[in-house]
């Protein structure tokens, strides 16, 4: 949790700095503003609080309803920057009080989450790519260069796994010492994690990378 905490302060100073125009502005995701991004940012620690109270109390609580996602994104976008900073500190409190209330044993339990079973530890990396993600997309001064190398690592290892091999690839990153493989053959990519999981990832359009054979860069695989 030391790593999401400090990352979700970083967020929350950048967002500190935001007057209401500023909130109003558009982010780096197509079709939302700042505003839109903070309030996703706040609902996603509240969809994860949920997975841990599952934890705690073995009632099953989905992280959202169906459709409670993108109707609270809409609803919260537009409000003024000082609610959403009272809201994305409230949210993490919260979040943060119900991981201190999980035993070891909580941690471990497996949560039959849609589409993959998955322990409750590994909560806390979703809302760590979380944070780090949205962090960059408010294009507020922070980006891919700022992410901690280890997370960067991870991010990236956490990326190739989850593509389906269907767009070869072979991925050379320079910190890491060894190639990461999607599917079979491709063109080569190397640069350094970081930037190779910001164009991963959408993040960045890849201009410090390099391709070998030379040519243009390919277009990443989708991811998520």
């Amino acid at each position: 949790m030391a790593e999401v905490d400090r990352a979700t302060e970083r967020l929350i100073t950048t967002a500190a700095g935001f007057d209401d125009a500023a909130v109003a502005e558009p982010s780096a995701l197509p079709g939302w503003t700042r505003g839109h991004v903070l309030a996703h940012v706040a609902r996603n620690a509240d969809g994860l609080r949920n997975l841990l109270v599952w934890a705690r109390t073995g009632v099953v609580t989905l992280q959202y309803q169906p459709g409670q996602r993108d109707r609270e994104i809409a609803r919260d976008a537009d409000r003024p920057a000082a609610v959403h900073l009272a809201d994305l500190r409230e949210s993490t409190r919260a979040y943060a009080e119900a991981a201190e209330a999980l035993t070891p044993e909580q941690w471990s339990t497996i949560l039959d989450v849609p589409g993959r079973p998955q322990p409750t530890l590994y909560s806390t990396w979703r809302r760590l790519r979380e944070v780090e993600l949205h962090h960059v997309d408010l294009a507020a001064g922070y980006g891919p260069d700022d992410w901690p190398d280890a997370f960067a690592h991870r991010l990236l290892r956490d990326v190739v796994g989850g593509f389906d091999g269907t767009t070869p690839l072979v991925l050379r990153p320079a910190d890491i010492g060894h190639p990461l493989e999607v599917g079979t053959g491709g063109p080569v990519v190397s640069g350094s994690a970081c930037e190779l999981v910001a164009w991963l990832t959408g993040r960045s359009a890849g201009v410090d990378l390099t391709v070998t054979p030379d040519g243009p860069l390919p277009n990443p695989p989708d991811w998520m």
